[in-house]
């Protein structure tokens, strides 16, 4: 770890004992499989938080408790998500199928398109499993939260309840807000886009526990300090590091923002893309180009990674009441971000990329039937998460499933080969193939992008116009699907019915 970014190691140290709770927790969870035949699921998302974590050897973030996950399981180093911004990639992961076959690209509801479509929650329920699921675990908005197969997913008041199950994490109204709202000096002097984006800021130490994310986490920890007769799928899915990057000022306090490094950039990193994509990010730079002009680089990373040791720290409640409780030897944790996030990489702040920053993810595992203290290098996708748990926990077979299991490579991890994995884009036909050695990318327009991630892993240099890369391209579009789904209809398509605490989806006239 760089030791200029952590200002306050005392604080770390007391975080580590406090918080995390895990030194000898990792033999706990990865032994005494035979316990129970059925293995409980603690099921970790986080939003937006790319691979800058500990596990995964990003140097200055600050994750005692992701370290410590890490660990006691199996981290995959080579993860990538199913979709290149939340609704997509949640859409793929609780269905177990790419949006090439769903139509699921952008801001469509799944469960609306394809009732018939068996997700996540509903396997475990037909296995035996009580199911319990809260916070951002489908897409943000009201509407997009599929209700059935749950025994219990909580929300924090009756108000979202009565207005489409959203999730309503932060609002400009919240008494909880820094002051002066806005606070980042990149919308001081404006109103800010999207109300928060690019938003940070340090909320009063003792509002932590009115904050969404903790009330979230707390409330799992009760159902993981329990005895249940049955077993369970506990859920529970965080809104950070997603913006606003807001959260308490001790998380701010680790780092010291004069020695944040921020990434490698390069000026002329977009001259080689296609024309289209080129000339979208080359308007999106302006944000870049903003916060240089105003000296905020760093400030924007604070607060980003203040919001990942907040997570993290989220994270170690949970073990925490997962050590304690009666159900610490049977229980699988699963970890996973629904994608990654540039942070001025390509020019670009976000995701919505075919690219790299984008698509890589913390992924990990940690419980019974799987080695501990494993890395894996393979190439692997969120898309493998529902057959994996399938064969986890002996669900019931479900058909059409895209994935892969991984449940093989986490009992022995050396088994591990490599593979072409899928990345759809917004439309049919848009998609990234990804490897360890290789990411070609197909726009709609049919412009291509190649990078040898071996020689080049920052993807500077775009190979697909050099003629020796043909055979290599070739073998790639190889890999990608035949037919793409239609998009389904889109959320501006649709207009939200609420009916008491229920609520469904019509097309507008």
């Amino acid at each position: 770890m760089n030791s200029g970014i952590l200002s306050r190691r005392g604080f770390l140290k007391g975080l580590c004992a406090g918080s995390l709770a895990l030194a000898g927790c990792g033999s706990q969870l990865a032994g005494n499989r035979g316990a129970r035949k059925r293995p409980n699921v603690l099921f970790f998302a986080l939003d937006d938080l790319c691979d800058w974590v500990g596990p995964l050897g990003y140097g200055q973030a600050v994750t005692p408790n992701m370290d410590r996950l890490a660990n006691s399981g199996v981290i995959f180093r080579n993860a990538h998500t199913a979709g290149i911004f939340c609704a997509p990639s949640r859409s793929a992961i609780f269905t177990g199928r790419y949006a090439s076959s769903t139509g699921c690209y952008t801001t469509q509801v799944y469960f609306r398109d394809h009732p018939d479509i068996q997700p996540l929650q509903v396997a475990f329920q037909k296995g035996g499993y009580r199911t319990f699921g809260g916070g951002k675990l489908f897409h943000h908005p009201a509407g997009f939260a599929d209700l059935r197969g749950w025994d219990e997913f909580f929300v924090r008041s009756q108000n979202q309840r009565e207005n489409g199950w959203g999730l309503d994490s932060w609002s400009v109204d919240s008494p909880i807000l820094p002051q002066p709202y806005p606070n980042s000096v990149y919308n001081s002097d404006r109103r800010p886009a999207n109300k928060f984006f690019l938003e940070w800021g340090k909320v009063l130490n003792e509002n932590e526990e009115k904050m969404a994310d903790t009330i979230r986490t707390e409330w799992a920890c009760s159902l993981l300090r329990k005895q249940h007769q049955k077993p369970f799928f506990v859920a529970v899915g965080l809104y950070t590091p997603h913006f606003p990057n807001y959260c308490p000022e001790k998380y701010f306090d680790l780092y010291d923002r004069d020695k944040i490094q921020p990434p490698p950039y390069k000026a002329d990193d977009l001259d080689d893309l296609p024309p289209a994509i080129r000339k979208a990010k080359t308007a999106r730079g302006a944000i870049h180009r903003r916060l240089e002009k105003l000296g905020a680089v760093k400030d924007a990373i604070h607060g980003y990674l203040a919001c990942v040791s907040y997570a993290d720290a989220m994270l170690g409640r949970l073990m925490k009441a997962l050590k304690e409780g009666p159900n610490k030897n049977n229980t699988i944790v699963v970890m996973w971000s629904d994608h990654g996030y540039h942070h001025g990489e390509k020019m670009h702040w976000g995701k919505h990329t075919l690219w790299q920053r984008t698509s890589g993810v913390p992924f990990i595992w940690s419980g019974p039937g799987v080695q501990r203290g494993a890395a894996v290098d393979s190439t692997v996708s969120l898309i493998d998460i529902y057959p994996t748990l399938i064969d986890q926990c002996g669900l019931p077979a479900v058909k059409g499933l895209d994935g892969t299991s991984l449940a093989p490579v986490l009992r022995n991890p050396t088994v591990a080969g490599d593979r072409n994995i899928l990345l759809p884009g917004i439309s049919p036909g848009e998609y990234a193939i990804i490897n360890r050695d290789w990411r070609y990318i197909h726009y709609k327009d049919k412009t291509e992008e190649l990078y040898n991630l071996r020689q080049d892993p920052n993807e500077w240099y775009n190979l697909a116009g050099n003629s020796d890369y043909e055979k290599t391209k070739t073998g790639l579009r190889a890999a990608a699907p035949t037919t793409f789904a239609r998009p389904g209809h889109t959320r501006s398509q649709m207009k939200l019915v609420v009916e008491g605490q229920t609520f469904h989806w019509k097309l507008k006239k």
